[in-house]
């Protein structure tokens, strides 16, 4: 077995390893474009100037550093608004459905016969048919 400066392989004598040798360089690629100066990502969203003019007179309120930060705040705020949110009751939907009964029985056209007044009233408290598909429970 032919060594010449290490250890000999089992590929035979062409081929040694040699404890020196260096590990081959890997490049880092540079990132393209400008770094974030955060590690959450950024969000672009275009508001109407008399938004932003009510989200600034509320950071100056709020006592916000910027108007991001305002942003960030109001979503947060917002987001624990409906969370906290419970959907009504069955009684409290019920007794909003009588209360619309009486007042659609109290503005209803009298000249209209019974049985049209009737239908009138469970298609207006039935609602639009565009929007009876959209009406999801929320989740508790």
């Amino acid at each position: 077995m032919d060594v010449t400066r290490g250890r000999a392989l089992s590929l035979g004598s062409s081929f040694a390893y040699d404890r020196f040798m260096r590990k081959p360089m890997t490049a880092k690629r540079k990132a393209s474009g400008r770094s974030a100066p955060g590690h959450d990502p950024a969000l672009s969203i275009r508001l109407p100037a008399s938004l932003i003019a009510s989200i600034d007179k509320w950071a100056n309120e709020a006592g916000a550093d910027d108007r991001s930060e305002a942003i960030r705040r109001l979503v947060e705020a917002g987001l624990e608004a409906a969370r906290r949110a419970r959907p009504p009751s069955k009684r409290a939907a019920a007794k909003a459905k009588e209360m619309a009964g009486r007042e659609i029985d109290r503005v209803s056209d009298q000249a209209a016969t019974a049985e049209e007044r009737e239908s009138r009233k469970h298609r207006l408290l039935k609602g639009p048919k565009e929007f009876r598909d959209m009406r999801v429970p929320k989740q508790k």
